[in-house]
């Protein structure tokens, strides 16, 4: 029997990426076992025809004592379920997936969706992360990455070698995030997706909206990973007119994107941002940080607009020229956009890629 098993943090970092994956392999007759932190929302991937695992895992704690004890249960995962491969995504399940792996035996691939903030300053834990994922990647079949600069900061470290990959980011599904018509508001209105917290660029956005709330509707969707943005966003929303949708679906943002003209996204690093290529996929222009992970998304002047990362002013400056555009040409920026993601960012380019490389190990198992 050809089991798969992956290894994740967090219920939607598969459910809102990952599920063509899932439906794919199940459809060639492999059987997926999801390990992954309990939520009752992992009856989903059940009723996929998934089997799921429990599995202890903090995304943001730093208890080397914990950490160890992750580790320690995957490897008991991987022992019972003998999986003929393993897949990991997220720094801590590429780390604590990739060294169990390492230690059973099992192929394994590896997706960096990101540095993260740990890697903006170069601090113990950043050095502490790189030795990790040296020691987690040394024997992966594949790492992935998800924009070249994190590709080529890794291979810099000598994280990786020749086993290093570069795919566009998760992809986007462009039958689901289907193309939509422009809208015609009488008022531009801009949404932002993002968690809430600082390196999302919620500083710069709320200044933004302070200058232009009387020409435009500002729409934010999100949820609080900082409580201290909790009375900022109810100042943008009591002084400033902005509506604030906390803790919505991912399914349902598509319906939001498409009553809005521009996404503005003005994170501070990213592996691929996911919601300018739903957001593009959809036809709308994207006004984002001129960052990998984001510039790769936008063709800037041509499909949206790249700014200065941290710079209100710029951020201010490329929304301030949107605004001056007409109906016909921000919609023709739209569908630019929809064409790029067509090109470039179909998840089935991801899709094809992680199947070639997954039935090329059964195929040695069988051999």
């Amino acid at each position: 029997m050809k089991k798969v098993l992956i290894v994740a943090n967090d219920y939607s970092t598969i459910y809102n990426f990952r599920l063509e994956l899932l439906r794919r392999l199940i459809k060639e007759e492999y059987t997926v076992i999801i390990a992954l932190p309990p939520d009752r929302r992992n009856t989903m991937f059940e009723r996929l025809g998934c089997r799921v695992e429990p599995l202890k895992l903090s995304r943001f704690g730093t208890n080397p004592i914990a950490d160890f004890r992750t580790m320690a249960e995957i490897v008991k995962i991987v022992k019972r379920v003998r999986p003929i491969a393993m897949l990991t995504y997220t720094a801590k399940p590429n780390i604590y997936g990739g060294i169990a792996a390492r230690l059973t035996k099992t192929p394994y691939v590896c997706n960096v969706t990101g540095l993260g903030a740990n890697f903006q300053s170069k601090n113990l834990i950043a050095a502490i992360m790189l030795i990790l994922q040296r020691i987690a990647y040394r024997r992966a079949r594949v790492v992935v990455f998800q924009n070249q600069s994190n590709f080529d900061f890794f291979k810099k470290k000598r994280v990786v070698r020749d086993q290093a990959a570069l795919l566009p980011g998760s992809g986007v599904n462009i039958e689901e995030n289907k193309y939509e018509l422009y809208p015609n508001n009488l008022i531009p209105r801009f949404i932002t997706v993002a968690r809430i917290r600082q390196d999302k660029g919620y500083d710069e956005l709320f200044e933004v909206i302070r200058r232009l709330s009387a020409k435009a509707e500002f729409h934010i969707v999100g949820w609080y990973e900082d409580e201290a943005y909790r009375s900022a966003v109810e100042e943008m929303q009591h002084q400033y007119g902005v509506t604030f949708y906390e803790n919505m679906q991912h399914e349902n943002v598509h319906d939001l994107i498409k009553e809005c003209d521009c996404l503005i996204h003005p994170s501070y690093h990213e592996g691929m941002s996911n919601v300018i290529l739903e957001a593009a996929a959809a036809g709308r222009p994207c006004i984002v940080s001129d960052i990998p992970g984001c510039r790769e998304g936008v063709e800037n002047g041509k499909t949206g607009y790249c700014f200065s990362v941290k710079n209100a002013d710029a951020l201010w400056e490329c929304v301030t020229r949107f605004l001056q555009l007409s109906q016909g040409e921000r919609a023709q920026m739209g569908a630019l956009a929809r064409k790029k993601m067509e090109e470039e960012f179909d998840r089935n380019i991801v899709i094809n890629a992680y199947m070639e490389e997954i039935n090329k190990i059964a195929g040695e198992n069988n051999g």
